[in-house]
């Protein structure tokens, strides 16, 4: 069985004029906004062990799926990625192209539709906290596997499936076993981002995972689960005891079958 679907985004507040999009801007700007802060986790965690998997990216090409505002590709981009695209629902992207990659609007659950995709292969494709938004994982990252290059790989994180459980546990009154393998829907509103925006999520395992990946035709080359530096854990001590409660993160470098 494959990991469900785990997001639906609605918005509690009126004025999204029915787009559908609106739920996801808005998750996306204070997605930004929270990044930007000196003790994010995504600054001190994720994405320096998602750039050391990615390696030299000099005159290669890459695709990042959900890529928000563009931050990240464009700092690949000044690290010598080139012929680079982004792409978001949320259209939350700077008035000015950087030279070297395109921005586009995009649903990453209808990735073969999107505009000026088709027939590019990219020699790193980037799936970072995004493809549990897909409708259907699986489809998702098949498609992604037609746009690689010979010799390329995805690098994908997901949120650690504990983190769920956990505060599951805590709000249900149940066990850390229960809520991990419990596949039932529930909502909740992402106070770190927006607290106007409810997220439908679904439950998943780590064999979830595997079966995804072996299901989309990718084996597992590495996967790490970075930790905060001794620096870091000196300095915000409140996110190490975060970490020591939810466990963070997992990212998988993977390489298609043969």
């Amino acid at each position: 069985m494959t990991a469900p679907d785990d997001s639906r985004a609605t918005t509690s507040s009126p004025g999204s004029g029915g787009d559908e999009s609106q739920p996801w801007l808005r998750l996306a700007q204070g997605y930004e906004q929270a990044r930007s802060k000196e003790d994010s986790l995504d600054r001190l965690v994720e994405w320096p062990a998602q750039r050391d998997l990615l390696g030299d990216v000099g005159g290669l090409s890459v695709l990042d799926v959900g890529c928000g505002n563009g931050a990240k590709l464009a700092e690949l981009v000044r690290d010598g990625a080139t012929a680079s695209v982004g792409v978001d629902i949320s259209g939350n992207f700077p008035a000015g192209p950087t030279p070297g990659m395109e921005l586009v609007r995009g649903d990453l659950s209808d990735l073969e539709s999107v505009p000026g995709l088709a027939d590019r292969r990219f020699d790193r494709i980037l799936f970072l906290q995004t493809i549990g938004y897909a409708d259907d994982p699986v489809r998702t990252l098949r498609v992604a596997r037609t746009m690689l290059a010979p010799d390329g790989f995805v690098l994908l994180t997901r949120t650690h499936p504990i983190r769920w459980a956990v505060e599951r546990a805590e709000q249900n009154g149940t066990t850390l076993g229960e809520e991990y393998y419990s596949t039932a829907p529930y909502t909740y509103y992402h106070r770190g981002w927006d607290d106007r925006v409810a997220l439908t999520k679904h439950g998943y395992t780590l064999a979830d995972l595997l079966n995804l990946f072996s299901a989309a035709g990718f084996r597992v080359e590495a996967a790490v689960e970075p930790q905060l530096s001794e620096d870091a854990r000196r300095r915000y001590p409140h996110k190490q005891a975060w970490m020591n409660k939810h466990l963070g993160i997992l990212i998988f470098k993977l390489l298609p079958v043969a």
